[in-house]
C-alpha cells in the first residue's frame, strides 16, 4: 500500500476481551499504531471515526499523511447522553461514545479548520428491531440528516463558516481527487428529524436523534 500511495483506512481499536472498551482506542494507538508507521513511515493513514483526545492528539502529532474522520454523534454526544437515565440502544456505535471531555476535542478540532480532519459518518443502517433487542447492534444511522447534524454541531461553537471545508474540501484534498463542482446548500431553518423511515420487510430504520428538532436544515 505504502509503494503504490494506497491509503490505509482503519477502525483503530484493540478487541481482546481484556481491555475496557472505554480504552481500546487508546490501547490501539500505544500498541498498534506507533508500530505500522515506523514500519512505514510514509504510508497514508485515516484513522476512521476517532473518538477520543488521545486520537486527536496524535494526528496532530504525525505528519501530513496521517488524517481522521469525526461522526456527528462523536461531536454532538458523550457517554451520559448514551447511558444515564436508562440506556439509548439507537445511540449506541462503535467506537463507543466517550467522555465529554473527549467530545470537546473532538468538536475542537473539527472546527479548527486543520485539513487533517474531514467528515466520516459511519451511518450504519440497523434496523430499529435489531437496536432495540438483548443483543442490539452497534452503529448509529445518520445518512440522511448528516449535514444537518454536522452544522449544528459546527454552530454550537460559532464555527459554522469551518464546515465547508470539514464536508467538502478536505477529504477530497487528503485522498487527492478533484473537488465536487455541485453544491449542497444549508439554511438555518429548523428540521425534524423523522421518527423513523420505512425499511425491509416492513421494519423500519431509526436515525440518529429521531425526532429531534436541528436547527439546520438542507435547502431544497
Amino acid at each position: 500500500m505504502e509503494k503504490h500511495n494506497l491509503p490505509l483506512l482503519i477502525h483503530g481499536e484493540v478487541t481482546h476481551d481484556h481491555v475496557d472498551i472505554f480504552d481500546r482506542e487508546k490501547r490501539f494507538l500505544e500498541e498498534v499504531m506507533g508500530q505500522i508507521i515506523g514500519k512505514f513511515p510514509t504510508l497514508k493513514i485515516v484513522m476512521e471515526h476517532i473518538t477520543t483526545s488521545d486520537a486527536a492528539d496524535f494526528v496532530l502529532s504525525q505528519g501530513n499523511h496521517v488524517a481522521a474522520t469525526i461522526t456527528p454523534q462523536h461531536l454532538m454526544l458523550n457517554r451520559n447522553h448514551l447511558l444515564v437515565g436508562g440506556i439509548r440502544p439507537h445511540l449506541y456505535c462503535l467506537p463507543i461514545l466517550k467522555r465529554e471531555s473527549h467530545q470537546k476535542v473532538l468538536l475542537d478540532v473539527a472546527t479548527s479548520g486543520n485539513p487533517k480532519f474531514f467528515l466520516g459518518t459511519d451511518s450504519a443502517p440497523h434496523a430499529t428491531h435489531k437496536k432495540e433487542a438483548a443483543c442490539g447492534c452497534a452503529g448509529c444511522y445518520s445518512s440522511e440528516v448528516a449535514l444537518a447534524l454536522y452544522a449544528t454541531a459546527f454552530d454550537s461553537v460559532g464555527k459554522i463558516d469551518k464546515l465547508e471545508g470539514f464536508a467538502s474540501r478536505f477529504g477530497a484534498q487528503f485522498y487527492g481527487l478533484e473537488l465536487n463542482s455541485e453544491t449542497v446548500t444549508l439554511t438555518k431553518t429548523p428540521m425534524q428529524v423523522p421518527s423513523a423511515y420505512p425499511y425491509f420487510d416492513g421494519s423500519t430504520l431509526t436515525p440518529l436523534m429521531a425526532g429531534e428538532t436541528l436547527p439546520w436544515s438542507i435547502k431544497a
